[in-house]
């Protein structure tokens, strides 16, 4: 048997991960998309389920207003001594000259909860890490922004020591790396053998990302660069990366990087990163923002490569290789499988399964109820696709190129303004809305509107449907090909609409965010402020990926 990456597929990305015990976590980014962290667990490595979210209530995060791919970025998951620690930032603004970065710790006994309410770090930037030295001192690194023009330094890590009976930060902040020309984020520190070892994402999240390693004996350095025959480059000012993919354009695994290390009882290693997997689309040649650049429309990915240390004390894939590898060597450690996430929902239970996520607040009573009509999830009509603050909408994560998914709902506009169906969902700026509505001429009916960056249009004509009947809406996702269908009950499926490409819907062609991946939800809106709701049966979401 072998590791197949990715192993947490599709909009996964900023790996943190720990052992205790016999048990891994890892813990990857939500960004806008609420609840706040995805945890996963395992106990080999290879087979991964799904624990309830950390950052579950207002008290903890208030994600209402912050733009698209803000939000929660990079927590970095810690333990010692009986407590688990998480450490992450809450982005507030950041497509602009002085980025908003609030940094915050939680604590728990128990990984799966609850989670104390959230103390303040520094925001000097984001990413920030949390490590336990040996003599019980903890310390806090993270890369720092820089808002001056031009900027003093290309790359900045700062470090500062935390104090948990205070809880608080306490002492000087100092630069531990400052350069130039290579800019290093997602820092974490470990400690072997006398050596601190500084283990760095370089050169950014797109196809030019990789992962850098410095040490010291100091924590507060200086750190001295690894650099080895086996690493790739191609000019002085690139940097010297123990895993990338940058160049190799044609691998899977594109954009490694941002790397965190774990040893197995056996003495073992393991780095998770994140990756991405490209679709067949390309940005145009005359776009503003990566002309030509490949679309991933999964978003990052979490992957994990075996390494080994050498014989002078660094670290490095065992693979001999900075290429990452698709199969990798099982740890020696017994299988361990969980129940898959089941495709089908039939919302008979009384509260949303853990795969679903909205969008920057928690689907309550105002947005949803499983009990008012059992058997059904009713979702009450809020405020439009675009709103950055209440709207009621929940999603699952699109993770292969081969993806299906269907609704089948109950809902009886009376306006125009009021509409309720399935979406395929990069942001609030860019989606596909197969949805029922209501017009003046055509009565009750199905369409299909396109957003992409800020740019409407209708696919299809108003569709007049039956009143008073159930209606099934359908997607079909094939590499960047779509196919858009509903079925009255009673009547065979029509397919409305054909989409050649909905590549659009990826990091590299969204205008303002480009950090999460392609979402499958329901949804509904009722911009009359009435609260109109839709009576959802069933949604169904069914990723099928390729065999390696």
């Amino acid at each position: 048997m072998k590791i197949e990456n990715p192993v947490l597929r599709g909009f996964h990305p900023d790996p943190s991960i720990i052992r205790v015990g016999e048990d891994y976590y890892i813990a990857t980014s939500t960004f806008e998309w609420w609840p706040g962290v995805r945890l996963h667990h395992s106990r080999d490595l290879v087979h991964w389920e799904l624990l309830d979210y950390p950052l579950n209530r207002t008290a903890q995060l208030d994600l209402q207003g912050v733009g698209p791919s803000q939000g929660v970025w990079a927590p970095c998951l810690t333990y010692d001594k009986g407590i688990f620690y998480l450490v992450y930032t809450v982005v507030k603004a950041f497509y602009c000259n002085m980025y908003d970065t609030f940094n915050y710790l939680v604590t728990a006994s128990d990984i799966r909860g609850s989670w104390s309410d959230p103390v303040p770090l520094n925001n000097f930037g984001f990413d920030p890490s949390l490590f336990h030295d040996e003599d019980g001192r903890k310390y806090i690194v993270s890369m720092a922004t820089d808002h001056r023009v031009p900027k003093k330094y290309a790359g900045r890590l700062v470090l500062q020591e935390y104090d948990p009976g205070q809880k608080r930060m306490t002492g000087p902040i100092r630069d531990i790396y400052k350069a130039d020309k290579i800019f290093l984020e997602g820092p974490h520190i470990l400690k072997r053998n006398g050596w601190y070892y500084l283990f760095s994402a370089d050169t950014g999240t797109g196809e030019g990302h990789g992962q850098t390693i410095q040490r010291s004996r100091s924590v507060w350095g200086p750190y001295e660069m690894y650099r080895a025959s086996f690493m790739e480059r191609e000019s002085e000012e690139e940097a010297w990366s123990v895993l990338t993919a940058r160049h190799h354009r044609d691998f899977l695994l594109q954009k490694s990087g941002h790397c965190d290390l774990v040893e197995t009882p056996d003495g073992e290693w393991y780095a998770v990163h994140l990756c991405s997997r490209a679709s067949e689309g390309r940005n145009p040649e005359d776009t503003r923002r990566f002309p030509g650049e490949r679309r991933y429309m999964l978003g990052r990915e979490t992957a994990i490569q075996k390494m080994r240390w050498t014989e002078d004390g660094w670290l490095m894939p065992e693979s001999g290789t900075p290429v990452p590898q698709i199969l990798v060597d099982v740890p020696n450690l017994p299988e361990v499988c969980f129940p898959g996430i089941p495709d089908r929902d039939d919302f008979e239970d009384t509260c949303l399964g853990k795969d679903y996520q909205s969008l920057r607040i928690p689907m309550d009573s105002n947005f949803i109820s499983l009990t008012e009509r059992p058997g059904y999830l009713r979702m009450y009509g809020r405020s439009g696709l675009a709103s950055r603050f209440k709207q009621t909408l929940i999603a699952r994560r699109m993770t292969e190129y081969t993806c299906e998914a269907a609704a089948c709902l109950e809902f009886e506009p009376e306006v125009f303004k009021q509409m309720a169906g399935l979406i395929l969902m990069y942001d609030t700026d860019n989606y596909l809305y197969l949805h029922i509505s209501h017009d003046e001429d055509a009565g009750k009916c199905v369409t299909l509107l396109k957003a992409e960056n800020r740019s409407y249009c209708y696919l299809t004509d108003y569709i007049p449907v039956k009143e008073g009947k159930p209606v099934t809406l359908r997607f079909s996702v094939k590499g960047i090909r779509a196919l858009f269908f509903y079925q009255e009950e009673g009547e065979d499926e029509r397919c409305i609409a054909s989409v050649g490409d909905v590549s659009f819907l990826s990091d590299e062609a969204c205008e303002e965010g480009w950090f999460t991946g392609t979402m499958c939800g329901i949804c509904c809106q009722d911009l009359t402020g009435e609260g109109r709701y839709a009576d959802f049966d069933w949604f169904e979401v069914k990723n099928r990926k390729e065999e390696v």
